[in-house]
């Protein structure tokens, strides 16, 4: 053990019924923005995806997660602070300062149950869907590396399901 502890997932967050890695869509399935997000992530070397049920509807869940201002950095683990630059229909523009002095312009799309947003050296992408009165929810991010479509996955994972249990946790207290 490495001193490092794994966050114990609250009762109200499930491991998703599907597996991400070898679910297959048929062509006469709707794809949703969860299913998006996979399909996106599938084609950037490295990134990694961590999906989650919320106990709470799209719209309590969505409120958290939308918010860049306010709710973002309640539940990403190494957000500080989000400034949003420009917002014009869906596209968005916002500075960001990381718990660890570092500063990004980001550049991407928010719409309800959708946000990807990209810089120079980091992506972060978050989808939600209603599912029977909760919310199935998918996170991903990472830093990039530079002149590739990659990212690098080293913790990644960890800090992904941090944030799934932050979520929950940030949605409950309002």
């Amino acid at each position: 053990m490495d001193g490092m502890s794994t966050p114990r997932e609250p009762d109200d967050i499930e491991p998703p019924d599907t597996n991400a890695d070898t679910y297959t869509y048929t062509d006469t399935e709707p794809i949703d923005a969860v299913g998006r997000l996979r399909v996106l992530i599938a084609g950037i070397p490295g990134a990694r995806i961590v999906e989650g049920i919320v106990d709470a509807p799209f719209a309590d869940v969505w409120a958290v997660m939308g918010d860049l201002e306010h709710g973002f950095g309640r539940f990403q683990p190494d957000m500080r602070h989000v400034r949003v630059l420009r917002h014009d229909g869906d596209r968005i523009e916002a500075h960001a300062r990381s718990r660890y002095g570092m500063r990004a312009r980001f550049d991407g799309v928010l719409r309800p149950g959708w946000c990807w947003l990209q810089s120079r050296f980091v992506i972060i992408g978050m989808a939600a869907v209603p599912e029977h009165g909760r919310t199935r929810v998918a996170l991903t991010g990472g830093v990039r590396i530079p002149g590739r479509a990659a990212i690098v996955p080293v913790g990644a994972t960890r800090e992904l399901r941090r944030g799934l249990v932050r979520l929950g946790r940030a949605v409950k207290e309002g």
